[in-house]
Parts: structure tokens; sequence; C-alpha cells
């Protein structure tokens, strides 16, 4: 095994994925197809645990499902003693399938029905993110009518704007998420909670943004956050135990990202948030975050099949592969890069930039602008790195379209975690039209 630009490469030139020949999972289970390394999601989620326990401090970290939620992910997740953050009840009705301990599920959304605080409530999750003033009146009446207990934290909006993509930004005042700091919709919110009987308020929660590459953002939205604890235990002698200041840890996906590591978040927030409890002689929280593109972003790769080659002289090369929007639209939605490689040409010169498309009916269907490869030829594996996150997930079956396949690797081993879709999967919510012609 040799390595080529980071990646690990076989004496054949193709490209390794936790130990396997690429070429083989394509083989295997056909492409497209989505290859996540276990390894890698292990060594950042003790990363970030073990962090905490060098610092001293009680924590919890919760793995933010959003980014790629399966029954066997959330397996795999629950082995390395993480939380889950979960955002529907699809998303939790799959954390209990998968055998999920309740009280380290978290659930957030800013329009939670009715079923689903219910089905949360039923299973007696860890704790419900309330969103809104809407969300507490639902709260109030559930568990007076099941007679139920819930723990809560409040999500505010901190007035921190991250450095980041404007579709991606949830801190600043303009949010549909969470109670506003700033205008006192927090301290109204406070007020309806922190006393009822059935509502135990553990704390405060934020999320200032995603694919943040500081910790500027995180240490101000804890001196916000902590401003407000302060006043409200001189206020009302109410102490939070618990501080979440969310996630939105950022990755390495093209040589212009500048990610830190895992140990650094969490060792700059801990200090600001020691120094500041100490300042003003205040309890040390439990503090919570919320890592999910960080976990297991840059532990998948996607695998395609080349295909057609169309050249329109002196402008680009279009390379298209069997996937595309359907199965990653980032690109698509907000512009997002990604660096990729010719899984079986590995050692082969660079010397042709294309364009890769996908094969849905849409022009703007483009996962990468603009890349140099070796000169490929239909039936080339493309393999393009870091899609672990939000490409399966935000998946559709645009143009009826099937949902790739997702596979587990570990150590060179291999397992299927998602079967891929079927054409009989297509149409099996379908229902024949019943309706008597209609009459001109």
């Amino acid at each position: 095994m040799v390595m080529v630009s980071e990646h690990a490469v076989n004496e054949k030139g193709h490209l390794l994925i936790g130990g396997i020949d690429s070429l083989e999972l394509a083989k295997t289970y056909e492409t497209p197809l989505f290859v996540y390394d276990l390894s890698l999601i292990r060594a950042r989620a003790r990363a970030f645990l073990d962090t905490f326990k060098q610092e001293n401090v009680v924590a919890q970290v919760a793995y933010a499902s959003k980014a790629f939620s399966s029954v066997a992910m959330y397996q795999v997740i629950e082995q390395e003693g993480l939380s889950l953050d979960v955002v529907s009840a699809g998303e939790l009705y799959t954390a209990i399938k998968a055998g999920y301990p309740a009280e380290r599920i978290h659930f957030h959304g800013n329009n939670k029905s009715v079923e689903e605080l219910i089905l949360a409530m039923e299973h007696k999750i860890g704790c419900i993110v309330v969103d809104n003033f809407y969300e507490i009146e639902l709260l109030k009446q559930l568990t007076v009518k099941l007679n139920q207990k819930v723990k809560v934290l409040l999500r505010v909006t901190p007035g921190v704007e991250a450095h980041t993509h404007d579709y991606i930004t949830t801190g600043q005042q303009d949010s549909k998420f969470g109670f506003d700091l700033m205008n006192g919709q927090a301290d109204k919110a406070f007020q309806q909670v922190y006393k009822d009987e059935f509502i135990e308020l553990l704390g405060l929660h934020c999320h200032i943004g995603s694919q943040i590459f500081e910790t500027i953002g995180f240490k101000v939205a804890a001196e916000k956050l902590i401003t407000k604890m302060i006043e409200w235990e001189n206020t009302f002698n109410y102490a939070c135990t618990v501080l979440n200041l969310g996630g939105g840890f950022g990755i390495k996906y093209t040589e212009q990202d500048t990610p830190l590591e895992p140990s650094i978040y969490v060792k700059e927030m801990v200090i600001a948030v020691k120094d500041l409890v100490s300042k003003a002689n205040l309890d040390m929280p439990e503090i919570w975050i919320e890592p999910g593109r960080s976990l297991v972003g840059d532990a998948g790769t996607s695998l395609y099949t080349i295909g057609s080659e169309k050249e329109v002289p002196e402008i680009r090369n279009y390379l298209a592969v069997d996937g595309g929007m359907s199965d990653n639209i980032r690109p698509a939605l907000y512009g997002a890069e990604y660096s990729a490689a010719i899984a079986n040409k590995m050692g082969e010169l660079k010397e042709v930039e294309y364009t890769i498309a996908g094969k849905c009916c849409e022009s703007g269907d483009k996962l990468i602008e603009h890349i140099t490869l070796p000169k490929a030829s239909p039936g080339d594996i493309l393999a393009v790195f870091c899609t672990g996150a939000y490409g399966y997930a935000m998946a559709s079956n645009y143009n009826r379209i099937a949902k790739p396949a997702v596979v587990f690797v570990e150590n060179g081993r291999h397992q299927l975690a998602v079967k891929r879709e079927t054409l009989e999967d297509l149409v099996r919510l379908d229902l024949p039209f019943t309706l008597e012609k209609g009459r001109g």
C-alpha cells in the first residue's frame, strides 16, 4: 500500500477505502455507492469525548444525525457512547428501531407536531430542545394530558453569525430557529417554563452555523448564553445545569478548507466556559455539543461509474457519471465543492480538466465544476471524497432515480448498511387511477 494525495492506494493503483479495493466494492455493490470508513468515525467520536474527559468536564457529545441516519449508523454511534440529536419522527423512529438508549436522545426542530412530541414522550427521551412559543403550549397541554414530565433546553439565537454560507447560518437574529436573546423572547420563554410542574428546564442551547473553521464564534456565543444564565440566577434564583453550544465544526472538502482538530474546538470552548463561570461564581454546567458533518463527512466516499463524455471546444469537457444531484444535491443547492479521483487510475498523470455532470435532467446537475484528472474512459470508477454528510441524507428520487446503496467498511471488512432501491421500490407507494373518465 502507498499513499497518493493522502489516499491509500494498492499495488494495482486502485483507491483503498478501509483497506478494501474500491473497485471491488463497486463491483460487489454496484454504483452509485456511498462507502463509509467506520474507523474514521470512531476516531473522530473518541477525539471529542476524550478531550472533555481530559479537561475534567461533564459533557454529552450528541451526533447530529441529520448528516446521515440509518439503523446501522445509529448503532455504530451508540457503540461509541455518544448521545443522539434527531429532528423528526422519522429519525426518532429509526433510533427506536436501532435500540438507541432513549435517555441519550435529544429532539430538535422548529415545528414539531403533536404526534412527534407524543412519540418522544412515549419513549421517554432524554431531552426536547424547545424552539418556539407554540411548542411550549403544546408541551404544557401534552404533559398534563399524559401526566408526564419532560426535560427541555431552550434554543436561543445569540446573534452570532459564523463565517459560513448564508444558507447554512442559524445563529444570527434573522433565523427561523429559537428564541432571540436580544429582544426579550428568551426571557419570556424562560418565564413560561421554569416553574412549570411538568417541564424541567435544563438550560440553554444554540447553534451558530455550519462548516466553521475557528473557535471565536463559539466563545462569543458561550459568553452571551452565560450572561443570560447569570441574569436568570440573580433574578429568579434559577441555575442552568446544561449549556449546549451546538455543532458546525468544519471538515476538509478541498485544499482551501482549513478545519481544526476536534480537540482544539473542545479545549477552546471549555477554557472559555470555565473562565466565564468562574468569574461569575457559577457552578460549572454540563457542556453539550452536536457534531454531525465532522463525525461522518470525511468518512464517506461516493463511487460512481463514468459514462459519456462531451467536449465543448474551448469551453469545457463534460464527464458524466451514473449519479448526480439525486444523491448529492449540495453542489446544485449552494455551490458546495468537492475533490475527486479516478479510483482505478490513482497513479496516473492528471492531464485533462473536466466538469463532472450527473444524469439528472437539469443543466445545473454538476457535481464538480472544474477538476483535473487522468484521461477518463467509460467504465472507470470516480471517487468523490467527503460525501458522508448530507449526501444520502438529502437524496431524492428526482427523475425516478433509485437511491444508492450504503456500505460500511472497517479494517478490511465490509457490510451492506442500506440496500439499493429497486425500480419496484419506486412504485411501491403508487396507486392506480380509479376515477371515472371525465366528460368534456
